[in-house]
């Protein structure tokens, strides 16, 4: 059999080009899945930023909180004002010093002043 078909016994032919090509093929996909990974975790919409927007998430949120307690304690305060006439003396009694006509005001000097009740 000399007519250059491959005989039963004979080897085929290395195939160098399919593997050159197949470690090409390979090796960009590699760079590819890398790129897209590293994408995935600094890019504008990746892993670091979602992290990022999460904490400032629960910042605000912390914060709506504490403004939304506060708020409801400045309106029971207001409403106590507009309604009960004793707490209003009271604060100009604590905070101004005022007194009523007919009171008598002592001062007393080196006393320490008592601290205020905390809510």
């Amino acid at each position: 059999m000399t007519d250059g078909s491959p005989g039963a016994g004979a080897a085929p032919p290395p195939k160098r080009g399919r593997r050159r090509g197949r470690h090409v093929v390979r090796a960009l996909l590699l760079f590819l899945v890398a790129v897209v990974g590293i994408e995935a975790v600094v890019g504008d919409r990746g892993l670091v930023f979602v992290l990022r927007a999460r904490r400032q998430y629960e910042l605000l949120v912390r914060e709506r909180d504490r403004l939304t307690a506060e708020n409801a304690r400045l309106r029971a305060e207001a409403k106590r004002l507009r309604d009960d006439p004793g707490a209003i003396e009271g604060i100009a009694r604590r905070e101004l010093g005022l007194i009523l006509p007919g009171e008598k005001a002592f001062i007393i000097k080196d006393v320490p002043s008592p601290e205020p009740a905390r809510p």
